[in-house]
């Protein structure tokens, strides 16, 4: 079992999609608990988002794309800002997802749901593709 562990953790996506577990926590924990003080849908998912985008660039550039990370300089500048292209890429979708969904009369949360698997995807593909590769 323990091998199997192991294994996976060498698979990129599979760090990929753990990073992205502990970044959605910070991201949907925050998008609640300003839902529940009565933020406006979008505002909350918006700023949820911003603070797991923060959380997401430490775990990815850590434990994810770690033989990918550009040393410092201009190239890790590069990277950073291509990183936060991908967020906003994301934090759009995300917004909008939200937004659409809240506007049409559906649950906030069920629109979170839908915005997460769409932003997910656009920014794997962005991060493995460019960001990091």
């Amino acid at each position: 079992m323990t091998a199997l562990i192991s294994r996976l953790g060498d698979i990129r996506l599979v760090r990929y999609l753990l990073a992205s577990v502990g970044a959605l926590a910070v991201d949907v924990g925050t998008f609640l608990a300003l839902l529940s003080l009565g933020m406006w849908a979008a505002g909350a998912s918006a700023v949820g988002y911003c603070l797991g985008i923060v959380a997401h660039w430490l775990m990815s550039s850590r434990a994810v794309f770690i033989g990918n990370v550009a040393e410092r300089g201009a190239q890790r500048t590069r990277q950073k800002a291509l990183f936060v292209v991908s967020a906003l890429v994301g934090l759009g979708l995300t917004t909008a997802i939200v937004w659409a969904g809240d506007a049409s009369g559906f649950d906030p949360r069920l629109a979170k749901l839908v915005a997460i698997a769409v932003s997910f995807t656009a920014t794997w593909l962005l991060r493995s593709r460019v960001v990091f590769r």
